[in-house]
């Protein structure tokens, strides 16, 4: 890891940028580099802004990594439903076959946009008590909320790379004896996750918020997704932590049931990429964007290569298999026409003519205003939100965790009916379930309901299982063949270390992952 120069720099200059998003609050920003390190923070606003820049951090996901390419792919590239129609990236080709290693621009860029997240976190916690008469529920709120954005950096790189340096506190100068820190165990660093969640969950935060900060249901659903893991590989947690997981998004489900102006199913896939419907009802949680200031530069990569369809950039090179699409059930709203997918458009960027595409796109995070529509043309620049957390995730994060403790009860098969209701599928009677065949229901359900969100490759990881969509079953991770025709190892179960990193830090040394 080399935390050397960049952590430091990054403590001392970029410590508390202000994050841009869709709300206006967040779209201000202010100059630190001139704010020695004895000074931070003296206000609460300066505070404030430490906070919202560990929120900055999470964009990262969209930016490039290389011709053609960007970090979010990494994730889909690795889950098997996916593919490049461009293969000018042999950093990104070489992640579709996992032909990958240490040097790759994905692997590094992710190891370290996400200790800077950390490292602002870091930086936050240890100055903002400090702030002259901060009042005690501001002191809460703030620590709780960079708690719960170091528990979400931190979660990303345990499952990653297994055991990972575990930084809690700033770095100030350059004979710091953490300037060089060795790695420590999974088992520790989901204790740090569990515990900043925990404290995030008792901030008094609210259930939802709209500004696109961390909510109580945000942190709740959060802690399920953080418990079911740990209930599976490699923890092996099992029963106990699969229980807190189902607690945990039954607390969601029951505000939900209980408010569901607040948080719920939106009734049309149309609505997921609604900007107007960003960090509300099914969106937990999002990353957050603003065309023109913090523009998502995710949705080109989705698109179709050089089809002149969309006002905006078509890259091409995350598109979904053949084998995944078919996957689905007969029936399945999800595939219907511009619902996940579509395959045909508007030449012209949604003004010209109709013209039918080689193949089916990912349509779930098309940005309408962006790119285009019959009669309205786009803008170019997209501020379409990323969803992290949504509500479908949570229902089905409950109905797995339950099974896995009392199987299939009535809520679970009624969590597991409202997603396939909406997808107009019809669901078998709940008598007809075994504990083993509602297991794998849930299972087919999350790669199809979640695709191209980045969760399928950590349900991969969790499960040590893989989803073979040409014959609609799962099967063992290790020795099973992705639809991209890749043969998974063991070695394939956790990352390399990135290599400069590994070269630059003597406590990593001789200490990477097996098989790498």
């Amino acid at each position: 890891m080399k935390l050397h120069i960049r952590y430091f720099n990054l403590l001392l200059m970029t410590g508390f940028l202000l994050v841009a998003s869709g709300c206006n609050e967040f779209l201000e920003e202010e100059d630190p580099s001139n704010i020695a390190p004895d000074t931070f923070f003296a206000t609460l606003s300066e505070a404030q802004a430490a906070v919202d820049g560990v929120y900055q951090d999470m964009r990262f996901p969209s930016e490039g990594a290389g011709i053609f390419s960007a970090n979010f792919q990494m994730l889909e590239a690795f889950s098997g439903t996916a593919e490049t129609e461009t293969g000018q990236n042999s950093d990104l080709n070489n992640l579709y076959s996992y032909q990958h290693t240490g040097d790759n621009l994905h692997l590094s860029q992710w190891w370290r946009q996400l200790y800077e997240g950390v490292a602002n976190a870091n930086l936050a916690i240890d100055r903002i008590p400090t702030v002259p008469s901060i009042k005690p529920e501001d002191l809460t709120r703030l620590m709780g909320h960079a708690r719960f954005l170091r528990a979400y950096y931190y979660f990303y790189l345990v499952r990653l790379w297994g055991n990972v340096p575990l930084l809690t506190k700033p770095i100030y100068t350059f004979d710091d004896p953490n300037i060089n820190p060795p790695r420590s165990s999974q088992e520790e660093v989901y204790s740090l996750i569990v515990d900043d969640l925990l404290a995030a969950e008792s901030a008094g935060f609210p259930w939802t918020d709209e500004t696109g900060r961390a909510s109580m249901s945000a942190v709740k659903s959060l802690l399920a997704r953080v418990y079911l893991t740990m209930a599976g590989y490699p923890l092996n947690r099992g029963t106990e932590y699969y229980q807190k997981a189902a607690d945990k998004a039954k607390e969601v489900i029951d505000y939900a049931n209980a408010n569901p102006d607040k948080i719920g199913l939106f009734p049309e896939y149309a609505d997921l990429r609604n900007i107007s419907n960003e960090n509300k009802k099914e969106h937990i949680f999002m990353i957050q964007y603003a065309a023109g200031i913090a523009n998502a530069d995710y949705q080109s990569f989705f698109l179709p290569n050089n089809t002149n369809i969309t006002a905006s950039g078509e890259v091409g090179t995350t598109v979904p298999t053949e084998n995944f699409i078919s996957s689905f059930e007969a029936g399945d709203k999800r595939v219907m026409e511009k619902q996940f997918f579509f395959t045909s458009y508007f030449l012209g960027g949604g003004t010209g003519a109709a013209t039918t595409l080689s193949r089916p796109y990912v349509f779930k995070h098309f940005d309408l205003v962006a790119n285009g529509a019959p009669g309205a043309s786009g803008s170019g620049q997209s501020g379409l939100n990323y969803p992290l957390i949504r509500y479908a995730d949570v229902l089905l994060m409950f109905a797995e965790a339950q099974n896995e403790v009392t199987g299939p009860t009535t809520e679970t098969y009624d969590a597991l009916k409202a997603i396939r209701d909406r997808a107009t599928l019809t669901t078998p009677n709940i008598g007809d379930f075994t504990q083993n065949t509602f297991r794998e229901a849930v299972w087919r359900e999350r790669w199809h309901e979640l695709c191209f969100e980045g969760i399928t490759y950590f349900d991969m990881l969790r499960l040590r299982k893989i989803y073979v969509d040409k014959n609609n079953t799962f099967v063992d991770f290790v020795g099973g063949t992705l639809s991209t025709d890749v043969t998974l190892q063991e070695k394939h179960l956790l990352l390399p270390l990135p290599a400069q990193d590994y070269r630059n830090n003597p406590s990593l040394q001789g200490n990477n992952n097996p098989g790498w």
